[in-house]
């Protein structure tokens, strides 16, 4: 397995967790531990807007599955967030996920969550169950992602969601404009693809589906967001006014 150098630094209440550089591998809030505290978190989530009528006590997302643990924020929100979610984090690392669990607060294995020590490609690319949402954020200590941005990774992952799943990437680190990931996906899953607009810190999430429209407007949306704040404390109205913003000066 890697072994991947590990650092720790605290500023202003906040953990981080790097990976012998100075790039941000994740990050908690030490007095609120669940909360996601860096905006691309929130917006691996994005795809919860996508589904209407969504409910955290309802049917859906039933599956969820993570490859790359980092500091284990996504993982400890849809634990607790999602408390009707089977969560199934892959994480290359065997050392990433003790300190997840020694300084970031990761809950244990139990019968809702299982952390498994594997290489998230093999793991996706292998027979296995079908899963609702799966978000792929997997970076080592350069911020570089490897085969996790390939074509037939792509693929692999669209085999592997239900009928109506999401698919949530996080493209920091990759070409500036994107294009060449973005192609990927849209191949991989014939067009139904949605890049939001760039954080601050660079990161692009995208989002890409199989029998679900990503094209909501953005009125449903902010509709949907208020609800989803009400429901499970995540705030996503930043994002979709980053999205209106975008749209008017496309």
């Amino acid at each position: 397995m890697a072994d991947t150098p590990i650092d720790i630094s605290e500023q202003d209440g906040i953990r981080y967790l790097h990976f012998g550089s100075e790039w941000v591998q994740g990050a908690m809030r030490i007095r609120r531990p669940v909360d996601l505290v860096l905006e691309y978190t929130r917006e691996m989530l994005f795809g919860l807007l996508l589904r209407e009528n969504f409910n955290p006590e309802g049917s859906w997302p039933k599956k969820i599955l993570l490859i790359g643990l980092g500091a284990g924020s996504l993982t400890k929100f849809c634990y607790w967030r999602l408390p009707k979610a089977r969560i199934t984090t892959v994480e290359i690392d065997a050392g990433v996920w003790a300190v997840a669990s020694q300084m970031f607060k990761l809950p244990e294995n139990d019968p809702r969550l299982h952390v498994k020590i594997a290489d998230g490609v093999e793991f996706m690319t292998q027979p296995g169950p079908a899963y609702d949402y799966i978000l792929v954020d997997g970076y080592d200590e350069n911020a570089r992602v490897g085969a996790l941005d390939s074509l037939p990774f792509y693929q692999a992952c669209r085999a592997r969601l239900t009928e109506g799943g999401i698919l949530a990437t996080n493209l920091f680190g990759r070409s500036r404009k994107y294009t060449a990931p973005l192609q990927r996906l849209h191949t991989a899953f014939d067009g139904n693809v949605q890049a939001l607009p760039a954080c601050e810190s660079g990161n692009v999430v995208a989002l890409a589906g199989t029998g679900v429209r990503l094209d909501v407007p953005t009125d449903e949306l902010m509709l949907r967001a208020r609800s989803l704040k009400t429901a499970i404390g995540l705030d996503l109205r930043p994002s979709i006014k980053r999205l209106q913003e975008t749209a008017k000066t496309a």
